[in-house]
Parts: C-alpha cells; structure tokens; sequence
C-alpha cells in the first residue's frame, strides 16, 4: 500500500514535469488554439475528477448521516471554494494572456508571478490525490487501489499539457530553455507536497475524511470556473475549447468508473 501510494502521489507531477520538457523540442510558443484545446481537456478533467473522484465519496462515506449525508459535501465544498479565494486574494499571480496581474501589488517578475499563477492551481489537484490516496490508506471501502490510481493518472494526463503551458511562455519571455523547463517543474513541485501533507491530516482525523475530499473539489472547480474556463473561451473558435473540455471530462469520468 506505502509503494502503491508513493508512485499515485508522484505519477501527477511527472505528468507535468515531461509537459515542460516540451520546451526542448517545440521552437515556437503554443498556438492560441491549440492552448485553448488543452486549457478546455485539463478543465474537463478536473470537473470530473470533482465529481466522479471526490463529491461522490465523499457523500457515499457520510451514507450512515441518512438524509444528511450531504452536509460534509457541502461543508467541506464550501471551504474549499472560500480557500482558493483566499490564496487568490493572497499570492500575486499573472494568468496566461493576460496583462494585468492579480493579487496584492508586487515587484515581481512576469515570468514569476506566472509560475505562481500554475502552482495556485496545483495545490488543489495535490490535495486531491492527497486525500484519495489518504482514503485508500484508511481502508475505506469507497476508495480503491485502482479508484486513487484512476485519479492520479487523470491529473497526470491533464498536467502534461499543463507543464508545456507554463514552460513555453517563459522560453517566449526570454528565458533560456533550461530555466524555462525548470520553471515548468517547480510549478508542479506543489501537488507531491500538497499530497503528503493531506495525507498525514487525514491520517490523523480520518472522520475528516469526506470533508477533506469535497474540499479538494471545490477547490479544483473554483480554478476551473476562475480561470481555466475564461482561457479556453478567450477569442475565435472558442467552440474548440468546449470540445476539448468534453474529452477531458469523458477520459476522466471513463478511468474513474472503469478503474474505479
């Protein structure tokens, strides 16, 4: 279970570590559509992964509150949301293509503060593996080997994508190759921390559990309605990120019932 767990909660960030590898065989910045197609695939993932991965567990292991077995859902839905605001509020940060940046006033470099802007949408992907993975440790029986591993191969697929967005507008930036990839890595470097670190909350309140996992839901759909679905709908033919997101959720939904 420890070796099954320790590769689940790296397969994510390998997922976006080769992503930024990218940077070494493409010359050019991504195309406008194609970084809509990709931005639309990650967002279908992660509104999947909510549903399929984290709200219904969550509500499936509060079964015995009867009627009330939403409540931690929606608790826990709640606080999630009400955390990513926060961090946005909190840690400066530059979105793709966009000039202005958000979060307090800051000197900080373009290339940093878009860097940061991909990792504030890591942590929840990190908790999300974190407290399936949590889940599967503490012998839930709504959570699977194959369920946790459905979730982190999801992110993981959605993360490739992910790492070439964030490690190919820094080569655009002026950065050489190398700081670009590496830029790319460390944007993901968040979601193994995060994962531990849920882990071991969870481990010492596992009651807490189906809180845990609606939060990471409601984290994941704030990042996806804040700032992925606004990408993916920026300019012409933004009809190419709606399909792209309805492939993400269908590759999504599918590893999770299959493998789940």
């Amino acid at each position: 279970m420890i070796q099954d767990t320790f590769w689940g909660i790296l397969i994510p960030f390998l997922g976006t570590s080769l992503g930024a590898g990218c940077v070494f065989f493409l010359k050019n910045a991504l195309r406008d559509g194609i970084q809509r197609a990709l931005t639309g695939f990650a967002a279908g993932v992660m509104v999947a992964a909510s549903v399929w991965s984290l709200l219904i567990p969550a509500m499936e292991q509060a079964a015995d509150l009867g009627r009330l077995a939403f409540f931690p859902a929606a608790v826990g839905f709640w606080l999630g949301i009400l955390f990513l605001l926060l961090l946005d509020h909190l840690i400066p940060h530059l979105h793709q293509n966009s000039l202005q940046a958000e979060g307090p006033k800051s000197q900080l470099q373009r290339t940093t503060m878009m860097v940061l802007a991909v990792t504030l949408h890591n942590i929840p992907e990190g908790m999300a593996v974190g407290v399936v993975y949590a889940g599967y440790l503490a012998g839930t029986a709504q959570i699977t080997a194959a369920g946790a591993l459905a979730l982190s191969l999801g992110i993981a697929i959605q993360n490739f994508p992910e790492g070439a967005i964030i490690s190919m507008p820094l080569r655009s930036e002026g950065m050489k190759k190398g700081r670009a990839f590496w830029g790319g890595v460390l944007s993901g470097i968040v979601e193994p921390i995060g994962a531990v670190l849920t882990i071991l909350a969870a481990g010492i309140v596992v009651p807490a559990l189906p809180y845990l996992l609606s939060f990471a839901a409601g984290a994941m759909l704030y990042v996806v309605v804040e700032e992925l679905i606004p990408e993916m709908s920026q300019g012409q033919h933004s009809n190419v990120g709606t399909v792209f997101f309805a492939v993400g959720f269908s590759v999504m939904m599918v590893l999770d019932v299959a493998l789940g």
